[in-house]
C-alpha cells in the first residue's frame, strides 16, 4: 500500500490483470477544483507501477468506473497492466469499448469543460 495526505493506492481484491491496483482520494472528487487531484492520482498510478518493475507505460489501462456502473460511489482510479493480458471479462468492465469505464483524459476534459464528472 501506498498513501499520502491526499491519496491511498492497494491492489484491487479482484484483479482484471497482473497488476491491478487502486488510487482512491482521501476527499470525494468531481469537480473543476479537484483537476490537480485527478492529475496526482494518474502520477501516483504510474509511480506505483514503476516500482512493481512495469516497464512498457504504453501497455496500460487507468481510468474510472462511472454511475451508476460504479459499485462505490466515491471516484476512484483503476490502473491496470499489461493492458494486453486482461481477460475478457476484464475487457467488458475496463477494456476501450466499456460504456461505464472512462480513461483519465476524459475525466479531465469533463471537469475543465462541465465543472463536473457526469
Amino acid at each position: 500500500m501506498r498513501k499520502d495526505d491526499e491519496l491511498v493506492c492497494f491492489r484491487d481484491l479482484k484483479p482484471g490483470a497482473r497488476h491491478h491496483y487502486l488510487v482512491v482520494p482521501r476527499t470525494h472528487v468531481g469537480r473543476k477544483e479537484h483537476i490537480p487531484l485527478v492529475e496526482k492520482m494518474e502520477e501516483m498510478g504510474r509511480s506505483v507501477l514503476q516500482k512493481k518493475k512495469v516497464t512498457d507505460l504504453d501497455d496500460i489501462r487507468m481510468g474510472f468506473h462511472m454511475p451508476p456502473f460504479s459499485s462505490v460511489p466515491h471516484l476512484h482510479l483503476h490502473v491496470i497492466a499489461p493492458a494486453s493480458q486482461m481477460s475478457i471479462r476484464s475487457l467488458r468492465h475496463y477494456g476501450p469499448q466499456s460504456y461505464w469505464f472512462i480513461t483519465v483524459d476524459k475525466v479531465l476534459q469533463q471537469l475543465r469543460t462541465q465543472n463536473q464528472v457526469k
